[in-house]
């Protein structure tokens, strides 16, 4: 075949250190939400849908056969960690966990996603953000050692 064709569709979700709630306003989801975006674009990598409550974000992607997922992951949360700094004053003392988690996603479950993500502060009135997690490891069959999950 002499060209390379991909589509690896990606389900990305990080977390706040210690999940402190610093994304209180919808005004500061939406920008940070804006600004993800636009990170992953910029790494060639386009965002379909981007989201979260007021302790996480949902990322949902394509990823580009040029990307490597931990260096998007790693440019994202570092660019977008100068960014809110720089942007809000009571964030000098941001950080995101250390950690993340990612699942790969069927096209035929993308609007469904779409659809997750974009409910998620409803979606967070009933379930925490340990639960979902939980729940999404599991689904995805994930292995994990509940005592490095949480930073």
């Amino acid at each position: 075949m002499p060209q390379s064709l991909v589509q690896n569709y990606v389900h990305l979700v990080f977390s706040t250190k210690g999940r402190r709630p610093w994304f209180q306003s919808e005004e500061e989801r939406q920008r940070l939400h804006a600004y993800l975006a636009g990170a992953c674009r910029n790494l060639e990598c386009p965002a379909f849908q981007v989201g979260g409550a007021t302790d996480h974000v949902h990322i949902f992607f394509a990823l580009s056969q040029n990307a490597r997922l931990r260096d998007l992951v790693r440019d994202a949360k570092k660019e977008s960690s100068k960014w809110l700094k720089r942007e809000f004053r009571n964030a000098k003392d941001f950080h995101w966990q250390s950690g993340y988690a990612a699942f790969s996603i069927s096209p035929a479950h993308t609007a469904k996603l779409k659809e997750y993500i974009r409910t998620q502060m409803e979606h967070h009135k009933k379930v925490s953000f340990q639960e979902e997690l939980r729940r999404l490891l599991e689904l995805y069959e994930v292995q994990y050692d509940e005592r490095y999950v949480w930073d």
